[in-house]
C-alpha cells in the first residue's frame, strides 16, 4: 500500500572528525556528523557556521563592471536623469526591482519602474518597455533579474538613446549584450567569489557598491534585507556562503520589523509575526507575490513592497491574496485536466518525458502545473499553452537531470528560452511542435538513467527518539536558515507506532497529526504532522509498526513552542540499507 520510493541514507562523515568535533563542542554525535557533511570541522568554523555576520560580505567591486555600474548610476542621479527601474514579474524580479527602487528613490525623484505583463510581453526586456521608457523620456534602464541575453534590445534601446545595465544571476550565452555594465555573476570572466546570488541579490550588491563607493551607510541598507530572504528563498537558490548571511540577517529584519507590504502578507497568510520562517515565505509569502503577476500585474507586487502606510499596504495585501485563490482554482483545474490527459495518452510524449499541450491554459500557472506532474510520474515535464500567437510553457525536471540542455538541443526550433538546470521556460511557433516534442523526447530518452527515474528521499541520519531533546533541537535551529545546500536534515526513526491519538487533519482530511513512540522507548513520545498521507491512516490506527523518515521543526501555536516532526516517507517496518 505504501508508495515506491527509495531511501538512501548520505555517506558517514569521517568518524574521527565528527567525534574531536563533538567532544570540542559538547554537541550530539550526530550533530556533529551534520557539521563536516557541511565542511565544518573545526571550532572556529563552527563559530562561523552558527553566528553568521554580515562583515563576510563580499566586496561587491569585485564583480566584473560593478564600477561601470556605480557610476552610470551615479551620473543619472546627479545629472537629474529619469531611471526606469525593470524587472520580471515573479518574487525575485518583483523584490529586486522594490529593493533598488527603494534605495534610488532616496537620491532622486527622477526614477520609477516597470514589469513586464507576463501575457502580453513575455519574459524578459521587452520592446514595449523599451518603447515606453523612450516615451516618457528615460536615459537609463536598470534591468533586474533578466536581461542577460537582451543583445537585440539592449542595441534598440540605445539606438532610442537608453543606455541600460544588466543585473541578472541567469547563464548567460557566448556573447552579452553590450550594455553600459551587465552585472552577472555567472559571467565566465566574473570571479566575483558567490556565483549563486538571486536576482535580487545582484540588485542588493549594485547598491551596496554604491553605498560603499559614496560613504553611505552600510546600516541604511539593513531594511532592504526583508526583500532579500524572500527571493532568495523564493527562488531557490543555494543556502550557503553569501546567500546563507543575507538569509539570516533578512530573516531576523522580516521577524522584527518587516516593511508594511510584508506585514500585510504577513497577516493575510495567517503566519504569528515574528515566528516567520524560511518555509514560511516559500509556502505562504512567495505564492502570494508571484500571484500577481500570474493572474493580474507584476506591478501590484511592487506596489505592495514599496507601500509607505499600512492602509495601502493592506488593501493590495487582499487584492493580491485574491490572486492567490483564483490561482489555486485554476491550477487545481488544469492539473486535474492534465493528468487526465496523460492518463489517455492524449499528450505529446510520455515514455522519457510528460509533454502535454492545451492552447486554453492560463500561461501563469503552467509552471506550478508542471511540478503537480513531476510529483505525479516523476519523469522531465514540460507543460504547454499559447498566448500571443506562439506555444509557450514551462519546463520542471527531476534530480540528476539537466532539462535545460534537453531545451538548449532545439534552440533551432524555439523563439525564445531560458532558465536553470531544473526550471525553464520556452516558446516556440506551433509548426514546431511537434517536431520539438519529438527530439525532446529522444534526447531524454538518450541521456537519462533509471535512476534518475525513480523518487527517493536522502536521509542525513539515523536517529533515536531519546536523542531529540531540547538542548539538541536547540543547535539544530541553529543550522538555519535552510535551503538548498543547507538544507534540514532529514533523519529515520525505526519501528515506531502512534500512540493512539492519531487523527486525520486539513481540509478533507488530507493530512494526518500522530503521537508517535518508538518500540524501543516506550515513554517518549513525539507529536508528527504527516501532509498528504491519509490514505495510511487505518494501518497506522491498527497500530501496525512504521519506519519513517522526517525532519524536526517548531510548531509555534498560540504563543506555545513544541518540537514537532514533519513526516517525509513512511513504509511498513522492514530492514533497509
Amino acid at each position: 500500500m505504501f508508495k515506491e520510493r527509495k531511501w538512501i541514507i548520505k555517506e558517514a562523515a569521517d568518524p574521527a572528525k565528527a567525534g574531536a568535533l563533538a567532544a570540542e563542542l559538547g554537541i550530539d554525535r550526530v550533530l556533529a556528523e551534520l557539521l563536516v557533511k557541511r565542511g565544518v570541522e573545526t571550532f572556529e568554523q563552527a563559530r562561523s557556521f552558527f553566528r553568521p555576520s554580515l562583515d563576510n560580505l563580499h566586496d561587491p567591486f569585485l564583480m566584473t563592471d560593478m564600477d561601470a555600474a556605480v557610476e552610470r548610476v551615479r551620473k543619472a542621479v546627479t545629472e537629474g536623469e529619469k531611471i526606469l527601474v525593470y524587472g520580471d514579474y515573479d518574487v525575485d524580479g518583483t523584490t529586486a526591482v522594490a529593493l533598488v527602487y527603494s534605495f534610488l528613490r532616496r537620491f532622486t525623484e527622477q526614477i520609477d519602474y516597470y514589469i513586464p505583463d507576463r501575457y502580453d510581453e513575455g519574459y524578459g526586456v521587452s520592446y514595449k518597455g523599451i518603447d515606453w521608457a523612450s516615451d516618457n523620456g528615460f536615459t537609463l534602464i536598470i534591468t533586474l533579474d533578466c536581461g542577460i541575453k537582451a543583445i537585440e534590445k539592449v542595441e534598440y534601446a540605445r539606438d532610442k538613446g537608453i543606455d541600460m545595465i544588466i543585473c541578472d544571476h541567469h547563464l548567460p550565452e557566448d556573447a552579452l549584450p553590450k550594455a553600459v555594465a551587465v552585472l552577472d555573476p555567472k559571467r565566465e570572466d566574473c570571479h566575483y567569489p558567490f556565483d549563486d546570488l538571486s536576482g535580487c541579490g545582484v540588485g542588493f550588491k549594485l547598491v551596496q557598491g554604491y553605498s560603499q563607493r559614496y560613504d553611505i551607510p552600510f546600516e541604511s541598507l539593513l531594511p532592504l534585507l526583508d526583500l532579500l530572504v524572500v527571493s532568495i528563498s523564493s527562488d531557490l537558490v543555494t543556502m550557503v556562503g553569501e546567500n546563507r548571511v543575507l538569509a539570516h540577517f533578512g530573516l531576523r529584519r522580516l521577524n522584527e520589523d518587516p516593511r508594511k507590504g510584508l506585514l500585510a502578507m504577513i497577516n493575510l497568510s495567517k503566519l504569528e509575526p515574528g515566528h516567520v520562517g524560511i518555509d514560511d515565505i516559500v509556502f505562504k509569502i512567495g505564492p502570494r507575490i508571484n500571484a500577481a503577476g500570474r493572474m493580474e500585474s507584476g506591478r501590484l507586487a511592487v506596489e505592495l513592497l514599496t507601500a509607505s502606510d499600512d492602509q495601502t499596504a493592506f488593501r493590495i495585501g487582499e487584492q493580491i491574496n485574491d490572486n492567490n485563490n483564483d490561482r489555486k482554482n485554476i491550477d487545481r483545474e488544469i492539473t486535474q485536466e492534465a493528468l487526465d490527459m496523460v492518463a489517455q495518452g492524449n499528450c505529446l510524449a510520455h515514455e522519457n518525458a510528460t509533454i502535454v499541450f492545451n492552447p486554453q491554459w492560463n500561461k501563469g500557472v503552467v509552471g506550478i502545473v508542471a511540478s503537480r506532474l513531476v510529483e505525479a510520474y516523476y519523469r522531465p515535464t514540460i507543460v504547454l499553452t499559447k498566448s500571443n500567437g506562439f506555444v509557450t510553457g514551462s519546463a520542471r525536471s527531476v534530480a540528476g537531470f539537466d532539462l535545460y540542455e534537453a531545451i538548449e538541443s532545439c534552440a533551432d526550433l524555439l523563439e525564445n528560452f531560458g532558465g536553470h538546470v531544473y526550471a525553464a521556460g520556452l516558446t516556440l511557433k506551433e509548426e514546431n511542435l511537434a517536431e520539438f516534442a519529438s527530439r525532446i523526447d529522444s534526447f531524454i530518452a538518450g541521456k537519462i538513467t533509471p535512476e534518475m527515474l525513480t523518487p527517493f528521499t536522502e536521509i542525513d541520519s539515523r536517529l533515536d527518539f531519546s536523542q531529540i531533546t531540547p538542548k539538541f533541537f536547540r543547535i539544530l535551529k541553529q543550522f538555519q536558515p535552510f535551503g538548498p545546500g543547507n538544507s534540514n536534515p532529514v533523519f529515520v526513526t525505526e519501528n515506531v507506532y502512534d500512540a493512539g491519538n492519531g487523527r486525520k487533519v486539513g481540509a478533507g482530511g488530507v493530512h494526518m497529526k500522530l503521537d508517535l513512540i518508538q518500540e524501543s522507548q516506550p515513554y517518549h513520545q513525539i507529536a508528527s504532522i504527516a501532509f498528504n498521507m491519509s490514505e495510511y491512516y487505518d494501518y497506522i490506527k491498527a497500530g501496525n509498526p512504521l519506519d519513517i523518515c522526517y525532519s524536526i521543526v517548531e510548531n509555534y501555536y498560540r504563543g506555545n513552542s513544541t518540537i514537532q516532526l514533519r513526516l517525509k516517507d513512511m513504509r511498513e517496518r522492514e530492514e533497509f540499507i
